[in-house]
């Protein structure tokens, strides 16, 4: 088993399930603020590599809900600057392995990365959206210290 560095939003209903799965499978699980963590733009950028733009994205992020970020609209530099702006609206969770990193949690990806166990309910569970209907929990955990 291995240690996942695991970038949060504290509060997060499926990044406390994400990390459980993980826990579950015999993996260690250091997790970290994503909210407050310090991003070099080429740091945050190794977690996306090989995937597309649109999808480093939290379609959850308020920004992006109320129209005030178009994804499509950006090229990757000014992703990443709006990123490091407001971290709300990475794709969640963050996670390294070693020197490997990924973004997002795709039950089967992350399987075949580093291994779960996991029932065969839970193999094709969306594990990223968001299960809150209001932006307010967001906002709340976005000014929260730690």
């Amino acid at each position: 088993m291995v240690t996942v560095v695991f970038y949060e939003k504290p509060g997060c209903i499926n990044n406390t399930r994400q990390k459980q799965l993980l826990v579950e499978a015999g993996h260690r699980v250091d997790a970290r603020n994503l909210l407050t963590a310090n991003w070099h733009v080429d740091e945050l950028r190794s977690y996306f590599d090989g995937m597309p733009l649109r999808e480093w994205f939290n379609p959850a992020a308020p920004a992006i809900k109320n129209g005030d970020v178009v994804p499509a609209a950006l090229d990757e530099e000014q992703t990443l600057a709006l990123m490091q702006q407001d971290p709300l609206l990475i794709r969640r969770p963050l996670m390294q392995v070693g020197e490997k990193r990924r973004a997002g949690f795709d039950v089967n990806d992350v399987n075949n990365w580093i291994g779960l166990q996991v029932a065969p309910a839970i193999a094709g569970a969306d594990m990223e959206a968001c299960p809150r209907t209001d932006n307010h929990h967001c906002e709340i955990s976005r000014k929260q210290p730690g």
